[in-house]
């Protein structure tokens, strides 16, 4: 008995619609191209249209990995740092921090000359220059950080008996150790990457410090979520705020913006100044004076005197139960009915 063959599958026959539906698309896609660059005339400040690359994000994260295995040596380096590799594995590291450092100061500084139709600077040569000399702080950079450590750790008991938890786990030191690198590149002119590394600490803690702003040493964010140091803030020695703390500038008149660039539009924090969250610090005339306390959800426009408590005088309280019974008002404590105190 002779095996039947099997049936030939039947032609396949094309899906008109299918065909019609992607026409459509290409066309689509065609008209919004068309209007995409029918726009770039009326809006130059959104396009980049350069044989000029930008400064690279991914470079910038990069950069803030390199530093902290620099500045923090054997708490991120995927291999055991000892006695005897030290010098060694700090060599490798320091020359790759070198090489992308230039590399993206000079993207940074070329950036600004062809958008901006400056005359020749040299941009590898500039941003070989500025690397070293950043690369020439970084000893000092540990010192000043360590500061900060031992300042988290006498502020915060939750941070235990040892530093680790603090390096590895605080947003606060995160944000301040990218700041502090950021404000060397901007304390020599460098255009966007300061801005781009603090922009990334910005979106992984939640705390927006400008490279600009002027911090002391012993400087501990608590918590951190929702803290604003704007660009002219002048912080001093052993410095301690609360998450939702604002360092801000005041509402600026139409047009004002270039005529304020560069001028002191933040506030002043002497040393020992503690501010709890919530408060809000406006202007560039306003300084906290030494050892002063501002409390939770303050408002300030001010100068204060060095030695003051600024309180918010402590709201009535309505409990209702769940018969919908109001309670009698809760009366605040005594001592909290002062809004300004000087010690």
């Amino acid at each position: 008995m002779t095996k039947r063959k099997p049936a030939a599958p039947p032609p396949q026959t094309p899906d008109l619609r299918e065909e019609a539906a992607s026409e459509l698309a290409k066309s689509e896609l065609a008209k919004i191209v068309r209007k995409l660059s029918d726009l770039r005339k009326g809006l130059p400040a959104l396009e980049h249209i350069s044989q000029v690359p930008t400064p690279s994000f991914r470079a910038a994260k990069d950069l803030i990995e390199l530093a902290r295995l620099l500045l923090f040596p054997g708490f991120f380096s995927p291999r055991p740092v000892t006695e005897l590799n030290f010098e060694y594995h700090t060599g490798q590291i320091l020359y790759v921090f070198y090489e992308r450092l230039s590399r993206e100061v000079a993207a940074s500084i070329r950036h600004d000359c062809r958008r901006y139709n400056y005359s020749c600077t040299h941009c590898d040569k500039q941003g070989q220059e500025i690397a070293l000399a950043v690369i020439r702080r970084l000893p000092w950079l540990r010192e000043i950080l360590a500061t900060d450590v031992d300042a988290a750790r006498g502020g915060d008991p939750a941070s235990g008996v040892h530093y680790d938890q603090i390096v590895f786990c605080y947003p606060g030191l995160f944000a301040i150790t990218v700041q502090r690198l950021a404000h060397e590149l901007y304390l020599r002119q460098v255009p966007f990457l300061p801005r781009i590394l603090t922009e990334f600490a910005h979106a992984k803690t939640g705390i927006d410090i400008h490279p600009g702003a002027e911090i002391g040493p012993s400087f501990f964010i608590d918590h951190g979520t929702g803290v604003v140091i704007g660009e002219t803030t002048r912080i001093g020695a052993r410095v301690r705020l609360y998450q939702g703390v604002t360092l801000g500038a005041l509402s600026l008149p139409k047009g004002a913006t270039a005529k304020l660039a560069g001028l002191k539009r933040h506030p002043t924090l002497e040393d020992d100044v503690i501010i709890y969250s919530g408060a809000t610090i406006l202007g560039g005339d306003t300084v906290i004076g030494a050892g002063s306390t501002v409390g939770g959800n303050v408002w300030l426009t001010e100068s204060i005197p060095p030695g003051t408590k600024v309180l918010i005088k402590a709201p009535e309280l309505i409990v209702v139960d769940k018969g919908d019974q109001k309670r009698p008002p809760r009366r605040p404590a005594a001592k909290k009915q002062n809004t300004r105190e000087r010690e």
